[in-house]
């Protein structure tokens, strides 16, 4: 067989491993959030002590990186007090006359699935800065949102 027909393992055909990326923008989080990335970091450095497999380590390792650059760039923001929407505030409102409740949380802490959403989502920017009563237009549509009420989460 030609050499050109040969290889030296099965490394080279390995999908590469790139890091985990950091949404842009500035990284707010909630008290909450704050809490959640050093849980992350606690619970990554408890389970790299015990790895042995090396592509599992390098994983691991991967996603401790990530989760310290959060800690570091975490931007850890006031709970809100007023009743306009902000970060951190929990939002009940109708969109196109069905009712809805949402939490605008920093990016690690959004779950959808949960009704928490990142401040970047175009729902949550959509609510921010309004207060309760307020009409605002959604996704093409005209009066599409009414908030109700406002609370701090």
């Amino acid at each position: 067989m030609s050499v050109a027909f040969r290889r030296d393992g099965d490394e080279e055909h390995l999908e590469p491993k790139f890091e985990v990326p950091i949404p842009p923008g500035p990284n707010l989080v909630t008290a909450a959030g704050m809490t959640l990335i050093e849980e992350r970091i606690e619970a990554l450095d408890a389970r790299i002590a015990t790895i042995s497999d090396e592509t599992t380590l390098a994983a691991a390792r991967r996603d401790l990186r990530y989760w310290r650059n959060r800690l570091a760039t975490a931007e850890l923001q006031s709970t809100p007090t007023g009743s306009t929407v902000q970060f951190g505030s929990r939002v009940r409102f109708t969109l196109n006359g069905k009712p809805r409740e949402i939490v605008i949380v920093g990016h690690d802490e959004a779950d959808p699935a949960r009704n928490r959403l990142a401040f970047t989502a175009p729902l949550a920017r959509a609510l921010l800065g309004g207060e309760a009563g307020d009409i605002t237009d959604f996704g093409g549509c005209e009066d599409a949102i009414e908030i109700v009420e406002v609370t701090p989460a």
